[in-house]
C-alpha cells in the first residue's frame, strides 16, 4: 500500500493566507480552498477524491477548511 502524504495547513496569517506543507515541504500560502486543492494536485494527490475533513490526511491548525 502506498504511503499517503501528510498535509498540514497552518493557522491563518494576518493577511488571511494559510501556509500549506506536505511531508514537511512548504508548498505555498493558500488564500482559499481552490489554492489548497491546487497545491495538493501539484503534490500528486487526486483532488477529485479528497475529503478536506479527513484527519488521516490533513491536519488543520487554527481552524478547519471553513476558516480563511
Amino acid at each position: 500500500m502506498a504511503r499517503v502524504p501528510r498535509v498540514v495547513v497552518q493557522p491563518p496569517s494576518p493577511s488571511g493566507g494559510r501556509r500549506v506543507r506536505v511531508d514537511g515541504t512548504i508548498l505555498g500560502v493558500a488564500y482559499g480552498l481552490m489554492d489548497l486543492l491546487e497545491f495538493l494536485r501539484r503534490a500528486g494527490l487526486d483532488v477529485d477524491n479528497i475529503d478536506l475533513e479527513d484527519t488521516e490526511l490533513i491536519t488543520w491548525r487554527g481552524g478547519g477548511p471553513e476558516v480563511w
